[in-house]
């Protein structure tokens, strides 16, 4: 099965901070794999710009080598990595000085798309967008794409809006979180609002709890200085988690449009109620051999939490009494990103005691294994009487659509529809002002107490505290396998 891919305008699209990790691990990869599928189309351009001195060829070589790195060999079919290699160009450019500013503006053209990737450090958006304005090289159908994290806090994050708002307007800015470009998070959208299946069952009259899961096997490895001036709330939460709790939590918008699907995001993270101390907990991963939170991150006494988990409340009418729990850690037991919906059994029981009733639960599965399955019971099979089981419903996605289906990473479909001009999964400026005006107070909390984060072993489940989170509301963490 061949996925129906949508031709695009032609673009001149520059990424800032092309030869950095980023840029060779997921964009270039991405984008050669969109012009593999046909939907770059002839004449259009994808200019490197970066701080080291290339010439186009030596960043074609370069580009060359990410593909070998990150891509399957299957992939690379010779005659298309040759096509898309040539529609590469390099500028050697200083973000916050003049060089190279010049050569930028003369090479890109009035009659296409233009976009540009920040895939740069947040003290870089300012200044870049200012010297695109200041050279003519962003026009008013330019589009500007910014990568998280967005701020580390409410303040910071006004500043960067408000730098980016003095050369670009709301509807030229897209604030990618890649979580959202994701096939399954997409699904989730689908799955509640175009069938009538579950849409009447999703309030807090039938929904038990909803449960989001973003578990890594990683530490914080060589961003250990980074991740201990952030911590898996600024990290994890404020964005990833936050997003995908709008997607479950929020109302059907109107219509499948940028502006009215975050419109209900927002009412989402506003009806949020303060988190108290006793509705999360905190862990850092503690271990022998090097294998350890603080020697990673190089600070002996650092306080910075490796794992989170929390029971959030949304006060509204459809979700009034219904509890979400969110964790997210690193060195865990497994690498999973999953949410699941927990339905509230049956108001009566026809089969009697000896049948064990257990939830139904609908999970999405975002990683490994894209997909979803819905928990059912059933009669078990054979005769002696009427004896329950649950079983899956269950949907891979390889398996469902076609095990040959090519299913497209997340950073490939946002390019993409940065292109096109659709901002519709991309989070807009005072979405994310909300999320860190709720997030703010707790931090602000934690380290006004000096909280201490509760030690865990590399590899498990996370910190015994986040279980009592759960076990003192009578219901249990869904198994890391």
């Amino acid at each position: 099965m061949v996925a129906r891919v949508i031709p695009v305008e032609r673009f001149d699209l520059v990424i800032f901070g092309a030869s950095g990790d980023l840029a060779r691990r997921k964009i270039l990869p991405g984008l050669y794999r969109r012009w593999k599928e046909g939907q770059i189309p002839e004449g259009a351009r994808i200019i490197g710009a970066a701080r080291s001195d290339m010439t186009d060829a030596e960043f074609r070589t370069q580009v060359s080598d990410a593909l070998k790195e990150f891509l399957e060999p299957a992939a690379l079919v010779p005659e298309v990595v040759s096509g898309f290699l040539d529609i590469l160009a390099y500028v050697r450019i200083d973000a916050k000085g003049e060089a190279g500013w010049e050569a930028l503006a003369a090479i890109m053209r009035k009659d296409v798309v233009r976009a540009f990737y920040l895939s740069v450090a947040p003290a870089l958006f300012g200044d870049i967008a200012q010297r695109l304005h200041q050279r003519g090289i962003a026009d008013r159908a330019s589009r500007i794409v910014v990568e998280k994290p967005f701020g580390k806090d409410l303040k910071t994050a006004r500043a960067l809006n408000a730098a980016l708002a003095e050369y670009f307007n709301e509807d030229q800015i897209y604030r990618i979180d890649h979580y959202l470009g994701k096939e399954t998070v997409q699904n989730l959208m689908a799955v509640r609002f175009a069938n009538i299946l579950f849409e009447p069952l999703w309030n807090a009259q039938f929904v038990d709890h909803v449960q989001i899961t973003v578990a890594e096997t990683v530490g914080v490895g060589g961003r250990g200085e980074y991740y201990d001036n952030s911590g898996a709330m600024r990290d994890m939460v404020q964005n990833h988690l936050m997003q995908l709790l709008c997607l479950i939590a929020m109302e059907p918008p109107h219509c499948f449009e940028p502006d009215a699907m975050r419109d209900e995001k927002l009412k989402v993270i506003r009806a949020l109620d303060p988190l108290k101390p006793g509705e999360f907990v905190r862990g850092q991963y503690r271990g022998k051999g090097g294998d350890d939170y603080l020697t990673e991150a190089g600070n002996p006494d650092s306080r910075t939490e490796s794992f989170i988990a929390m029971k959030l409340h949304v006060s509204n009418w459809r979700w009034k009494g219904t509890p979400f729990y969110l964790r997210t850690g690193k060195r865990m037991k497994s690498r999973v990103s999953e949410i699941a919906v927990t339905f509230k059994e049956p108001p009566h029981s026809i089969f009697g005691e000896s049948n064990q009733w257990r939830e139904n639960v609908l999970v999405i599965r975002l990683q490994p294994d894209e997909g979803m399955d819905l928990r059912v019971m059933i009669k078990e099979p054979g005769p002696g009487g009427m004896r329950l089981k649950d079983v899956a419903l269950d949907m891979s996605f390889a398996e469902a659509l076609g095990n040959d289906l090519d299913i497209p990473d997340a950073y490939e479909r946002l390019i993409m529809d940065v292109i096109r001009g659709n901002q519709t999964l991309f989070m807009r400026g005072d979405e994310v002002e909300a999320a860190w005006a709720w997030v703010d107070p707790i931090i602000d909390g934690w380290e006004m107490r000096g909280d201490q984060p509760e030690a865990y072993e590399p590899g498990s489940t996370g910190p015994e505290g986040a279980l009592m989170l759960m076990h003192k509301d009578g219901r249990r963490w869904r198994e890391i396998r």
